[in-house]
């Protein structure tokens, strides 16, 4: 079984302390309930107050890894997985750090991305009339008005179909066209890809150097990871991590799903992120706006920030073996029932 701890060894390890302190109360004496007798005073050394190593990770902005700009596909072959809802999270983390995002929505007619976002009432221009020659490049970017070093880019409006000649070479040209913008160059371009391995899917992929496979833990989703997986590779795509969403700790515990460790082994790629189930996502869709916004975080906003910091430092988290509950035992069972 798996936990969703990541390890205490590396950079992963945001909202955990390096040591326990013997009694809270000790140091916030104003949490001590007042119906009891007046808290004992403060200990001397060698006890002190831990030393919590999000602070540490929070003062400082991740280090970026490898060229400028990394070209991302967020992808997963299955469809309802959560590729959308990545692509959204991890891009306005990646703007909250500091860096500098274009999200692309490659799903022709069916693009969702601007919902999420609370853009669609903005999205004038697309990809098709910068190709036709109907605008520019930086009319068609939707600039987010949260954060402005923020895109959003559309391939095509709903319900209308791609001229004949698009392909990966039209948005190769178009990644090729962000990196010669006067604006800069940007840190990062986010592919939000199709579902399905059709001409979708191969025009998404063709202008990426490294992916993000979203999954989730059923035997649907992961034969179909696979498939997507060898896909990539074939594509010349060798930096591949993935991101296991929609995880029930408790499912995992009564062995009703399979853990994030059995679907680290049956797929064989570096753990990204693992997002708990939360009831929050549906709100926050809804309402176009992303998880990661939100105040207080939920659960599954903290795992996506998480994961974000790890896409910027191309670093990794490892699954935790965690004890199984022990199954429970009928009437019957005195009669070896």
């Amino acid at each position: 079984m798996v936990s969703l701890q990541p390890p205490l060894t590396n950079s992963n390890t945001l909202f955990y302390s390096t040591l326990t302190p013997p009694n809270p109360f000790h140091y916030f004496p104003n949490l001590y309930p007042k119906t009891l007798n007046p808290p004992p005073p403060p200990l001397k050394p060698p006890y002190s107050l831990p030393k919590i190593q999000s602070i540490l990770q929070y003062n400082r902005k991740p280090q970026l890894a490898g060229d400028t700009p990394r070209v991302v596909v967020i992808t997963s072959g299955k469809g309802g997985v959560g590729k959308t809802t990545t692509t959204a999270n991890v891009g306005l983390s990646l703007a909250r750090l500091g860096f500098s995002v274009v999200a692309i929505d490659a799903d022709v007619g069916l693009r969702n991305l601007d919902l999420l976002l609370g853009l669609e009432n903005r999205v004038n221009y697309t990809v098709v009339e910068v190709l036709n020659g109907d605008c520019r490049l930086d009319q068609a970017l939707v600039r987010d008005k949260r954060w402005s070093n923020f895109e959003l880019l559309c391939i095509s409006k709903p319900r209308s179909k791609l001229p004949l000649g698009f392909g990966g070479k039209a948005l190769t040209w178009l990644v090729e066209a962000l990196k010669d913008r006067e604006e800069g160059v940007p840190d990062f371009i986010l592919i939000d890809c199709p579902a399905g391995i059709d001409a979708g899917f191969i025009t998404a992929i063709t202008p990426a150097n490294e992916a993000v496979l979203v999954t989730t833990p059923d035997i649907t989703s992961l034969r179909d990871a696979d498939r997507v997986t060898g896909l990539l590779e074939c594509d010349g795509i060798r930096d591949i991590k993935m991101i296991v969403n929609r995880v029930r700790t408790d499912m995992i515990k009564g062995e009703d799903m399979m853990s994030v460790l059995d679907v680290q082994e049956m797929l064989g790629l570096a753990l990204l992120g693992v997002i708990p189930e939360d009831s929050e996502v549906i709100r926050s869709t809804n309402r176009g706006y992303p998880l990661v916004l939100n105040k207080p975080p939920t659960l599954a906003g903290l795992a996506f920030e998480q994961a974000a910091w790890r896409l910027v430092e191309q670093d990794s988290m490892k699954a935790v073996m965690v004890e199984e509950e022990p199954k429970k035992r009928g009437w019957f069972s005195f009669f070896g029932g």
